[in-house]
């Protein structure tokens, strides 16, 4: 095999790769084995006719796509291999010739990973992060869980509260007469939960069980139903029943019960501590996203389109396998939605171009600043891993070849610059 490399514009290039004549033999030779059971010819049993004579008959070209699908693979990845470029696209194959007797020539344009030049990374201003955790934030946590832990109890003494559950009675008049879909019976109606049209929830506060009550409601303009949008109506209404949540008190006892605290002090100090920490984590992520995001957009490359189209491709990908866990194919979700593999990938678009152009910058700033991961500092996250997946550390390593490690040691260095940045980032 010979290979021509030929550097194009917008970081692409063009590989001319030439395969020798006996190769091209033995494709042929191979795509005849492979088809030949599926080849008549009067005088021949099935399977037996003479290469010569399917050649004679269909002509040399007979057997040329099977042959060229069988070179391309294997002549590709050797030139992927010598070419001595970053590779950054699936290639475009252009087939150049392709005779008996001669040497195959094909050609695979390739976009090639840009260079970056840099502006200011270091430095960057970013948000400053308060992590100072109020009396009011603990309140709030304490109630979420009281209401996580809250029972629900009957209410037969008192009328409709804010939150109550009601079993309910209704049917809606417009101008005096009843119209369709407007009644239900024994229908479950939480108040405040927005479930009816504006107005109603609220008017039945107050409202006594055995009760009936009118409520007068005006129909929104872009109401579902023409015939009612932008009406008054009159739901006569009829509470049956009443159900509250009942929130538990919130001392010591409540505290040993939701926690491994003892006492509802301690269970206060530790959801302090938990917010001031869920603080410092969104903060630094906070600093992250800004400082990356600066550096991004203060330096400079040439994405080539092939490279995006590339990034756009694998993320379709990874979504149609994310849906698929759901039962659902890529097909059906666009039936769902109404959108099109075109427009997807049209909206896939500014997206692709921002990781793409975040994962280079950061490779440059690791370049820059020559950061290096040791096989002690890989040993560190593998022995992580096989904490998450409660797996030992040389079981993981089986499953890994040397392309994994590398590809895990060059995304702890560009998590190594992203700190970077961080650190030598200034507040403000």
């Amino acid at each position: 095999m010979s290979l021509q490399v030929e550097k194009l514009e917008h970081n692409m290039a063009k590989l001319t790769i030439e395969v020798a004549a006996e190769e091209v033999e033995k494709a042929l030779q191979a795509a005849y084995l492979k088809q030949r059971g599926q080849i008549n010819m009067p005088g021949f049993r099935k399977g037996k006719v003479p290469r010569q004579m399917i050649e004679k008959m269909y002509g040399a070209e007979v057997f040329f796509d099977e042959a060229a699908n069988r070179m391309i693979p294997e002549a590709y990845a050797k030139a992927y291999d010598e070419c001595g470029l970053e590779i950054a696209s699936q290639p475009k194959i252009d087939i150049v010739q392709l005779e008996k007797g001669k040497a195959f020539i094909f050609t695979a344009e390739v976009a090639v990973k840009p260079e970056v030049t840099l502006g200011e990374y270091k430095g960057l201003k970013v948000d400053k992060v308060s992590t100072r955790v109020t009396q009011k934030e603990v309140d709030e946590e304490i109630d979420k869980e009281r209401e996580r832990n809250a029972r629900t109890i009957e209410v037969t003494d008192r009328a409709v509260q804010d939150k109550d559950q009601v079993t309910l009675d209704f049917e809606g008049f417009v101008d005096g007469v009843a119209f369709e879909g407007g009644k239900g019976e024994n229908y479950p109606l939480t108040i405040g939960s927005g479930s009816f049209i504006p107005g109603f929830e609220d008017q039945l506060i107050g409202a006594e069980i055995g009760k009936e009550v009118e409520v007068q409601v005006k129909f929104p303009e872009e109401y579902h139903s023409a015939d009612l949008a932008g009406k008054d109506a009159v739901f006569k209404c009829t509470v049956h029943a009443i159900k509250a949540k009942e929130l538990p008190e919130a001392d010591d006892e409540f505290a040993a019960e939701v926690s491994e605290c003892e006492t509802m002090e301690a269970y206060r100090a530790e959801i302090k501590k938990n917010i001031k920490e869920r603080k410092e984590r969104e903060g630094n992520e906070k600093k992250e996203n800004q400082v990356v995001e600066q550096a991004v957009e203060n330096a400079q490359m040439d994405i080539p389109e092939a490279m995006l189209e590339t990034q756009v491709r694998q993320m379709t990908d990874d979504f149609a396998r994310r849906i698929q866990q759901q039962g659902l194919t890529l097909e059906q979700y666009f039936q769902f939605t109404g959108l099109t593999a075109e427009k997807m990938e049209e909206e896939l678009k500014p997206q692709a171009e921002k990781r793409i152009k975040t994962r280079l910058v950061l490779e440059a700033i690791v370049k820059a600043e020559n950061i290096e991961v040791s096989e002690e500092r890989l040993e560190e996250e593998l022995t992580k891993m096989a904490e998450v997946y409660q797996m030992e550390v040389d079981k993981i390593k089986e499953f890994m070849g040397e392309n994994e490690k590398n590809q895990m040691k060059e995304d702890i260095a560009v998590q190594e610059a992203i700190t970077l940045l961080v650190d030598s980032a200034v507040e403000g």
